[in-house]
């Protein structure tokens, strides 16, 4: 069995307050954990700080994991200066990412952690740190019988969604995208098709992506539609708008699942097991 943890949700900016305590305020991070005991990290947002907490004291002899970067914006990288297990020596963490804007990864994540943000720097962080760049339509293989199909899909300056397959199991990670006045972007069903879950981008409601239609977002309607196309079993509405509260996020996921049952909002401390069982 795969098992997922949400560790956050948002997009742009942690947003803690009372208005946000029930889905959470933290920036995108995803913990995949495999039966044979690999463990995988989508995204660093803010998130990534509690999750790294927790990992100390369930691993304090030795860490060993995989950190998958959609790409490099600042929600989805913010969270790893302060990721504990990368500050014990006895850690191996590989991150994979894409080059961006003529800089390489291992630049970018040093980038920010210069002297004029933060007293530390990426050479302080003591853990075996290996930085690898992904590319459009390869396969990773993660531990012995896990399989990271990474396809690049559309959103300004770029962004991997990524098909994990362990097994009969099958999760998609598609956040950050953005679908074109054309219809969907075919890339995005292929990569979702028949998964247990697929977790998509929902930051806007339609009016919304109307407005900010080249932010490379989708709205909640989108990630149903690409829902319904793909034939996934069930749907984690993810990256919700920082302006959005609770209130209005449940009320999203009700009106998402009069039209696909088997969608939800993606909260803090969600964990779901696949394969989902029919």
């Amino acid at each position: 069995m795969m098992k997922i943890r949400f560790w956050g949700v948002r997009g742009g900016v942690p947003v803690p307050g009372p208005d946000t305590v029930r889905v959470g305020g933290n920036t995108p991070c995803v913990e995949v954990r495999t039966p044979d005991g690999d463990l995988i990290i989508l995204d660093a947002g803010s998130g990534i700080r509690l999750l790294g907490l927790a990992l100390q004291r369930e691993f304090p002899e030795r860490l060993i994991c995989a950190i998958l970067i959609s790409h490099t914006h600042l929600d989805h990288i913010q969270g790893f200066p302060f990721f504990a297990p990368a500050r014990q020596r006895h850690n191996r963490i590989a991150i994979f990412g894409e080059k961006r804007f003529d800089e390489h990864l291992e630049q970018i994540l040093a980038g920010q952690m210069r002297a004029v943000y933060l007293p530390f720097a990426l050479d302080d962080m003591d853990a075996d740190i290996l930085i690898k760049e992904m590319r459009d339509g390869e396969t990773l293989v993660i531990g012995n019988n896990t399989l990271v199909d990474v396809r690049r899909l559309e959103h300004p300056g770029g962004v991997f969604g990524f098909r994990i397959t362990h097994g009969s199991a099958v999760l998609t990670y598609a956040t950050d995208v953005g679908h074109g006045p054309s219809g969907l972007d075919q890339r995005v069903v292929d990569l979702a098709r028949s998964a247990d879950l697929l977790i998509h981008d929902a930051q806007f409601s339609s009016e919304q992506k109307a407005k900010y239609w080249d932010w490379g977002h989708s709205s909640w309607e989108d990630a149903v539609h690409v829902a319904l196309a793909a034939g996934v079993k069930r749907l984690a509405l993810f990256h919700h708008d920082m302006l959005a509260d609770d209130d209005q996020l449940e009320e999203v996921e009700r009106q998402a699942q009069a039209l696909f049952p088997g969608a939800f909002i993606a909260y803090e401390g969600l964990e779901i097991v696949l394969p989902v069982r029919e």
